[in-house]
């Protein structure tokens, strides 16, 4: 017992790091953090676009369904900003920058030029709105109903997305990123005039 403590009073730093290491393992709130941390720096931040001249129509012709059943074809949302968020309640990345998703939301959903569609793809879609309700986010709860083309997501959660009225992909990102912050709004705030 004198050992441990003679290893811990010479090793503290150490110890403690690594029981914050396993947090980080175990916890995926902690991990969220830690992300939201990081992005909160802006450095992982993609940025809109210009469009690249190529046919809208083949990668938004997939169909998604909202929390009440209602079918949501995304070609017809042309004339509209899209932001497209895709997650999962398991990932942390996706944790980590929901809050970022959430103010965005706040921010734009009584403007009836943007739509939001944040598309849960946990395998157990109760798993999803039981996270959205214990967080207290009220961002929409979508599902996919179809295929969903690779141009828009390819399996890396999350993935966002935005697209401008005429349905080109403006903004593709993966990977965690911040969604509340003044430049990103200018950005939007462009696409909606």
């Amino acid at each position: 017992m004198e050992q441990l403590k003679k290893w811990f009073r010479n090793n503290w730093s150490t110890a403690i790091l690594a029981i914050l290491f396993i947090i980080l393992l175990v916890n995926p709130d902690a991990k969220a953090w830690l992300m939201r941390q990081v992005a909160s720096t802006g450095l992982l931040n993609s940025s809109i676009s210009e469009p690249k001249a190529q046919e809208t129509a083949a990668y938004t012709n997939f169909t998604l369904k909202d929390e009440s059943g209602k079918l949501i074809n995304v070609s017809d949302l042309k004339g509209k900003v899209v932001f497209i968020n895709f997650w999962a309640s398991w990932c942390p990345p996706c944790r980590a920058e929901f809050p970022s998703v959430q103010k965005f939301y706040e921010k734009y959903k009584s403007n009836p030029n943007i739509v939001f569609l944040t598309v849960n793809l946990d395998d157990d879609s109760a798993a999803g709105i039981a996270y959205l309700k214990q967080k207290g986010f009220t961002v929409p709860f979508i599902t996919s109903s179809s295929t969903i083309p690779k141009e828009i997501y390819d399996g890396s959660l999350p993935t966002t997305v935005v697209l401008d009225k005429k349905g080109a992909i403006r903004l593709r990102h993966t990977g965690v990123a911040d969604y509340s912050k003044d430049s990103f709004y200018a950005d939007i705030d462009a696409l909606l005039k």
